[in-house]
């Protein structure tokens, strides 16, 4: 083990993981800063405990700018009472903290991408740091892990909860018993272009239960979508025997991202055009957008055709697009 893996991370609870009832507090991250010497991020943090039982880490604002999921969890923190747990429940609403209050993908503090940054570093950056609690002291904790995410202010998604196929089919049928469970309108099958220092990943390396969500997005939320998080973060606890009562379940439509040619990128900037909305059928060869160059009138625009047959489950949200970004993701529906 490196001599950095070794170190204990600076991040301190206020909260006592193991003692029973109901803690509201915070992970204070020393951060000495121009306008606070001894300063720190404080990361609010409930955990509600309740005799023995499975543990479910519940966490949002990954990235800053998604916020569906910081809406539900915001609001179990308050609402949910030791009574009615059986086990422990830790809800951490915006876990990079800095990004939440800076309405950012990533840190404000240093740029960091808190779901590109596992396992992370007790001696890193603020977002390292970050990851490196979640990864030695959080994740071990867990039993199951549902992390909120919808498109921020780049991308809009149907709204959907989602599993990774893995390679232990025991530990990926358990996590789409779950997805299910959530009961959101769609359920994805999810494929991951950049896996690579995931949250996500980390959890399922160990062996935990681990699901997400794409929520919609834009950069806000809407009553619907904050009610689909709020019901299946509920669902999913009452599946999974930490809370009593019966779930509020309802149709879901199941999708598949099944390879690379679900997702199109722009390969020039300009002005978008939409040429479906979530949610059309499109067929493999149709133009998914068009993209006008502004710099001048009458050149004709870029045409961007599907690679596949389903659904539009994403798309690009501003009117303007710059290379690379990505314009549209298409799913199929399976049984």
């Amino acid at each position: 083990m490196s001599e950095t893996a070794l170190r204990p991370s600076p991040i301190s609870p206020t909260v006592d993981f193991e003692a029973e009832g109901v803690q509201h507090g915070f992970l204070r991250l020393p951060y000495s800063r121009d306008d606070s010497a001894w300063g720190s991020v404080m990361i609010p943090v409930t955990v509600v405990r309740n005799g023995e039982g499975p543990t479910a880490l519940l966490t949002g604002g990954n990235h800053g700018d998604e916020y569906e999921g910081p809406i539900a969890l915001f609001d179990l923190a308050r609402s949910l009472k030791a009574e009615d747990v059986r086990g422990t429940v830790i809800i951490v609403p915006a876990m990079n903290y800095p990004a939440f209050l800076a309405g950012t993908r990533t840190s404000p503090i240093d740029k960091g991408n808190l779901n590109r940054s596992f396992p992370g570093r007790p001696d890193g950056t603020v977002t390292q740091k970050i990851a490196d609690y979640f990864q030695r002291e959080l994740l071990p904790r867990a039993d199951i892990v549902l992390d909120f995410h919808s498109g921020g202010k780049t991308l809009d998604f149907l709204p959907f909860c989602a599993a990774h196929i893995l390679p232990d089919k025991d530990q990926e049928a358990r996590a789409f018993e779950l997805v299910k469970a959530f009961s959101a309108p769609y359920s994805m099958k999810m494929l991951e272009i950049d896996a690579v220092g995931m949250y996500d990943t980390a959890a399922e390396e160990m062996g935990k239960v681990f699901i997400t969500t794409e929520l919609g997005g834009g950069g806000t939320a809407t009553a619907k979508r904050a009610g689909i998080a709020k019901r299946g973060v509920m669902n999913m606890l009452r599946h999974a025997g930490l809370v009593a009562g019966r779930a509020e379940t309802g149709p879901t439509t199941w999708l598949d991202m099944p390879d690379g040619d679900c997702f199109s990128f722009a390969e020039e900037e300009g002005l978008i055009e939409p040429a479906f909305d979530l949610g059309d059928e499109v067929r493999e060869g149709a133009v998914l957008v068009r993209i006008y160059p502004t710099g001048r009138t009458g050149a004709a625009p870029r045409e961007i055709r599907a690679k596949m047959s389903g659904i539009l489950c994403a798309r690009h949200f501003p009117g303007l697009v710059k290379a690379g970004d990505c314009v549209a993701v298409i799913a199929i529906v399976v049984d």
